[in-house]
This record gives C-alpha cells, structure tokens and sequence, in this order.
C-alpha cells in the first residue's frame, strides 16, 4: 500500500473576515472551543511542523484558550525522531507559557507514537498543556475535553487511499 502525505488537502477557517488555511486533517470547531487533528498517511516533521504552525496562527488570532484532540488512528507510518520531538514539546511549552490552561487529548494505540506523545506529555508537564493519552477510548476523551461525543468519534469521511 502506497504511503500518502498528509499534507496533501486543506480545511479553511474564517477568522477575523479572512480565511485561516489549516494542514490536511485540522478542524476547528469554534462553538465548542475544540481544534481536531486527524493525520493521515506519512507523520514527518513537515506535517508537525505545518500543525504547529496552525496552531500558532490560531492561538495569536483567537486570544482565547482552546482544546486539542489529536487522533493518531489515521497514520501508517511515522517519520519522526526524539531529538525532533523533544524540540517541539519544548518549543510549544515556552511559547504557550504565559496563556491559560488547555487540555490536549492524544489518542493513540501505535507503541512507536505514544512513546512520542508520552515525550511531548512530559516535557509540557508543569505548563499550561495539559497533555493526557489515551487508549482507543473516544467517549473518555470526550468526557475529559467536555466535548460531544460525536466530534471524538472516528472520522467516516476519510480513508486510506489505495
């Protein structure tokens, strides 16, 4: 099976009378205060570093906190390393540093990416991300963001492509 970047589409959101174009598999969900991300395909630093930069945008645009829910059932493959990941769990510790405190959830089964997500919870511990993982438990996320159900539940409108 042929691996797809997942970077690949975009979803826009209109914030202050502009279009903000977030990477493939980014929704956010302004009533409930909830940006889900669903990578497909390929994880490599490009993806993260596009996430990032979404969120970035978001955080300085919005001037409100906002929740996170990072659904890993969608990558194949992950092209990652911890010095890498280790810099972005920092990064995103001091630049959120002086902000409110938010909740975000990683769901995750794969071992090699919860190790990850278990660097990323450590190393932002003590901040205002509050970093939790969990199993494929979709409505014990949602209960811990205080979010509905159905924007946990797995995404039927996209799959792998052959």
């Amino acid at each position: 099976m042929a691996h797809r970047k997942c970077d690949d589409s975009v979803f826009a959101y209109k914030l202050s009378g502009t279009a903000m174009i977030f990477p493939f598999g980014v929704q956010f969900h302004a009533e409930q205060r909830l940006l889900v991300w669903r990578p497909r395909g390929l994880l490599d630093e490009k993806v993260v570093s596009d996430l990032v930069a979404a969120l970035a945008q978001l955080e300085m645009e919005l001037h409100e906190p906002f929740n996170r829910f990072s659904d890993t059932g969608g990558i194949e493959q992950v092209d990652l390393n911890y010095q890498y990941v280790i810099s972005v769990a920092l990064y995103r510790r001091f630049a959120y540093a002086d902000r409110k405190p938010i909740k975000s959830a990683i769901l995750a089964t794969d071992p090699k990416f919860i190790h990850y997500a278990q660097i990323h919870a450590l190393l932002t511990r003590g901040s205002p991300i509050d970093v939790r993982i969990f199993p494929d438990d979709r409505p014990a996320v949602a209960q811990w963001l205080d979010a509905p159900v159905e924007l946990i539940a797995v995404d039927s409108t996209s799959s792998s492509m052959p």
